[in-house]
């Protein structure tokens, strides 16, 4: 196996690569027009708002992980309290030939898992209880291979910095909604026109960040799926604990994965998914069923032996 440009073995998929460039290029492109915008309405000001852009989005991007951990409830455990999850992860990063990531667990019912950090040094990969207890040692081997390619491909990372646009443009909304409603608009008309246009385009590179983001993180799951079937060679293992995951999820109290709905985005499944066609254009996820599919071609490709 050979060594790919994210400085390990897990495969790419170089036909889900160009469309995530292609993402991220009109993810970059609106942000351009955005700033730009801005710094026109602003005029002299505009120095202000880049500091302040500029603060939170280091904020956003340095404290990603721990934030992430720590709104999930993740606890970093040792290999004497795991030793079953130490021994997978360890397996995994020597075959994918990358550095071991810290190694966490959440106390949730939920069965899943997620990545997290902004680069390899600062990486934690976590699974709930929920999911230890449900899966086969190989089936929790391919999960954990969905994760760890997402620490080798930088995606947590990538899904940062794309997200930051929309992050900036929902609190431009917010601030700017609520200088009118405190009365900011009736003690100064220029003040009031100069809220309206950067509220309204606020909203817009919203609504328009929103649907790239959601379609870069699809890709990039299917991507993950792709490598670590091919890393394990056991692409039927991953499908398997897809299949046991979501059956699952239909037997888990209703508040618990309405608890875990905001964190879909770092899931290697969706806590809730959305059975309405319309709906999964912006979901975080692809549908189980494209996802199986694309796990059976791995599994044809590779002879049927997986």
């Amino acid at each position: 196996m050979t060594r790919t440009s994210a400085g390990t073995r897990f495969a790419t998929d170089r036909g889900l690569v160009g469309r995530m460039l292609a993402t991220m290029f009109l993810l970059g492109l609106l942000y351009v027009v955005f700033v730009g915008t801005l710094v026109v309405v602003l005029g002299r000001a505009w120095p202000i708002a880049v500091v302040l852009i500029g603060g939170v989005f280091v904020a956003q991007f340095w404290f990603s992980d721990k934030l992430a951990a720590f709104a999930m409830g993740a606890r970093e455990v040792t290999p004497e309290e795991q030793p079953e999850l130490h021994g997978a992860v360890d397996r995994l990063c020597a075959l994918a030939d990358m550095p071991k990531p810290r190694v966490a667990v959440a106390d949730s019912d939920v069965p899943n898992a997620f990545a997290t950090g902004r680069n390899r040094k600062n990486t934690v990969v976590c699974t709930t209880t929920g999911l230890l207890r449900r899966l086969e040692p190989a089936e929790l081997e391919g999960v954990l291979a969905h994760e760890l390619s997402h620490v080798a491909h930088r995606d947590v990372a990538v899904m940062t910095i794309a997200s930051f646009l929309g992050v900036l443009a929902g609190l431009l909304t917010r601030v700017g909604v609520q200088f009118g409603l405190f009365g900011g608009m009736r003690r100064d008309q220029n003040a009031a026109v100069l809220v309206l246009v950067v509220t309204a385009v606020s909203v817009a590179v919203y609504a328009l960040s929103f649907v790239l983001i959601r379609t870069l993180s699809r890709y990039r799951e299917l991507c993950a799926d792709r490598s670590a079937a091919l890393l394990t060679g056991r692409p039927s293992v991953l499908a398997s604990a897809l299949t046991k995951i979501s059956g699952t999820m239909a037997r888990i109290p209703t508040r618990d994965l309405r608890r875990a709905e905001p964190f879909n985005a770092f899931f290697f499944a969706p806590a809730i998914a959305s059975k309405d066609s319309l709906a999964n254009l912006f979901a975080t996820h692809p549908t189980l069923e494209r996802r199986l599919e694309q796990l059976a071609r791995i599994s044809a490709e590779l002879g049927g032996a997986a």
